[in-house]
C-alpha cells in the first residue's frame, strides 16, 4: 500500500512538473482537446530586403603593357606595393638597342655628309646657271638630288631619336597613376611583347584607390524593380563573421545576364574601405533594403498561416466573417451580411443548376460578387482586398489601395479558439507587420498545433 502511495506521488508531480515547463516554452491545451504552441505579437523595426550576393573589386584599376618588346632586367616594385605616377615599376634590356643606336648614328653621319656634298654641288650648279652656262635641267636635277639627300638625313635622325627614346624611356616601365600593385605578371628574365602586338598582355594591374571600393552584385529580374540608385545596402562577409558593412547603390547596368533561363542584372555599389578591411574578390551576401518601419507590431508569418484541423472549412469561414464584423459599423455589417446570403444563395443556385445539366452560365454568373467587407472586390469602400493564403507578385505597379487582411487565431479567455482580422504590410520572410484596431503588443497567438 505505502509502494502505491509513492508510485502516486510520483506522477502527480511529474506531472506538476511537465505541466509548469509546457506553460514556460508556450504550449497550452484549449477546451476541443488540442495543444497549441504560441508565439507572441511584439514591437520593433521591420527591413523588407531583396537579398543577393555580390564580389568586391576597386572602383578603378589599369592594366599596364609594354610600350616596346625585350627581356626583363630589372622588376622594382612588387604586389600590396604602392607606387606613384612615373614611378620605374620595371627595367628592359638595352644592349642591342645600344649597339642599334651606334649603327644609326653611323647612318645619320654619312646622311649628312652626303647632304653636305650635295649642297656645295647645287650652289656650284646654281652660280653656273646664273650665267647660263648649264641647262635648267641640270639646276633642277641638282635642286631634287639635293632635296631627297635632306629627307634622308631627316630619316636617319628620325630613326635614331626612335632608338633613344626606347632606351631613355620605353625601356622603363612606368606607372601611369597614383595606386596600389595588385598583379606582377612578369620576373626577371622573361620576354615581354610589345603592346602594339596582338600576342602582347599586360605585365602590372594597379589599382587606383582601395579606400573606396565597389560590390558587382547580381539582382533578378523579379527584385530589380526595388533597386534605385542612391538605395541603402547591409553587406556581411563570410570571413568576417559578425561583422556587418554598409554601402549605397551606384548604378544598375541595364545589359541582362542569362544562365540556365534565369535572367539577372548587376548592380554597382560603392562601399568604404577606410580601414583596408575589405580586400578585392572577396564574396559578399548583400540585403538592398526596400523598405523599413519603426515602432510597428509585428507577428510571425508561420501564425498567419496557420489554419485550424479541427474545423470545417465552413466553421472557419463562419469564425473569420464574424471577426471582420467586428471592425465594421452597423451599416456596414448589415450591407456585409446582405451580400454574404445573397452570395451563398447565388453559390447554392449555381450548385443546383450545375447539377440539372443547364447552366455553365450559372456557374459564371456567380463569380465576382463581393466579401465581407462589402465592397465590390469585398472591401471597404471598394478597395481591393486580398484574403489569407492569396498571393501577390509584390511589384510596384500593385494598386495602393490593396489591402490584404490575414487571420490570427488564439485562444480567449475559455480556452475557446478565436480568430482576428488584421491587415497586414511589408515582411522580412520571418515577421511580418499588422495593423490591427487595437494595440495587440505581447498578446498570444497561436503557432501551431501540437502532434
Amino acid at each position: 500500500m505505502k509502494r502505491n502511495t509513492i508510485f502516486t506521488r510520483f506522477i502527480l508531480v511529474t506531472a506538476l512538473v511537465l505541466g509548469i515547463l509546457l506553460s514556460g516554452c508556450g504550449v497550452k491545451k484549449g477546451t476541443g482537446g488540442k495543444t497549441y504552441e504560441f508565439t507572441t505579437v511584439s514591437r520593433g523595426t521591420l527591413e523588407k530586403t531583396v537579398s543577393s550576393t555580390g564580389t568586391l573589386n576597386p572602383v578603378s584599376t589599369v592594366k599596364v603593357l609594354p610600350r616596346m618588346s625585350g627581356k626583363v632586367e630589372k622588376i622594382f616594385t612588387d604586389y600590396n606595393a604602392e607606387v606613384k605616377a612615373g614611378d620605374v615599376l620595371a627595367e628592359l634590356n638595352t644592349d642591342m638597342l645600344r649597339l642599334q643606336r651606334e649603327q644609326q648614328m653611323a647612318s645619320v653621319v654619312k646622311a649628312r655628309a652626303n647632304y653636305e656634298l650635295q649642297n656645295l654641288n647645287y650652289q656650284n650648279q646654281k652660280k653656273l646657271a646664273d650665267k647660263d652656262l648649264i641647262s635648267a635641267y641640270d639646276l633642277t636635277s641638282a635642286r631634287t638630288t639635293l632635296a631627297i639627300q635632306k629627307a634622308e638625313l631627316d630619316s636617319a635622325e628620325a630613326s635614331l631619336r626612335v632608338i633613344e627614346t626606347e632606351i631613355n624611356q620605353y625601356a622603363y616601365i612606368t606607372s601611369p597613376i597614383d595606386g596600389i600593385v595588385m598583379e606582377r605578371n612578369i620576373s626577371v628574365g622573361d620576354t615581354v611583347v610589345d603592346s602594339s602586338n596582338s600576342n602582347s598582355t599586360s605585365i602590372f594591374t594597379l589599382a587606383e584607390n582601395l579606400e573606396e571600393m565597389q560590390i558587382e552584385a547580381s539582382v533578378g529580374e523579379l527584385d530589380i524593380a526595388s533597386i534605385h540608385k542612391g538605395q541603402q545596402v547591409r553587406f556581411t562577409l563570410e570571413s568576417l563573421p559578425g561583422r556587418k558593412f554598409t554601402g549605397v547603390v551606384e548604378t544598375l547596368r541595364m545589359v541582362p545576364t542569362v544562365q540556365s533561363n534565369v535572367v539577372s542584372y548587376t548592380v554597382i555599389i560603392n562601399v568604404e574601405n577606410r580601414d583596408g578591411t575589405l580586400l578585392p574578390g572577396m564574396t559578399c551576401a548583400v540585403d538592398f533594403i526596400v523598405e523599413q518601419r519603426e515602432n510597428i507590431l509585428m507577428a510571425s508569418n508561420a501564425a498567419l498561416r496557420y489554419q485550424p484541423t479541427g474545423l470545417s472549412a465552413d466553421e472557419i469561414a463562419d469564425m473569420v466573417f464574424n471577426a471582420g464584423l467586428k471592425d465594421m459599423d452597423e451599416d456596414q455589417q448589415k450591407a456585409a451580411i446582405e451580400a454574404r446570403a445573397q452570395t451563398k444563395t447565388t453559390a447554392a443556385a449555381a450548385a443546383t443548376t450545375t447539377q440539372t445539366g443547364t447552366g455553365i452560365a450559372g456557374l459564371v454568373s456567380t463569380s465576382g460578387q463581393g466579401g465581407p467587407g462589402g465592397g465590390p472586390m469585398g472591401g471597404p469602400g471598394g478597395a481591393r482586398v486580398m484574403e489569407s493564403g492569396s498571393q501577390s507578385s509584390g511589384r510596384s505597379s500593385a494598386a495602393a489601395s490593396t489591402v490584404v487582411m490575414k487571420n490570427l487565431w488564439y485562444l480567449n479567455g475559455e480556452g475557446k479558439l478565436e480568430v482576428m482580422r488584421v491587415q497586414t504590410g511589408i515582411t522580412n520572410g520571418t515577421s511580418t507587420e499588422i495593423r490591427p484596431t487595437e494595440d495587440l503588443e505581447k498578446m498570444q497567438i497561436v503557432l501551431r498545433e501540437k502532434i
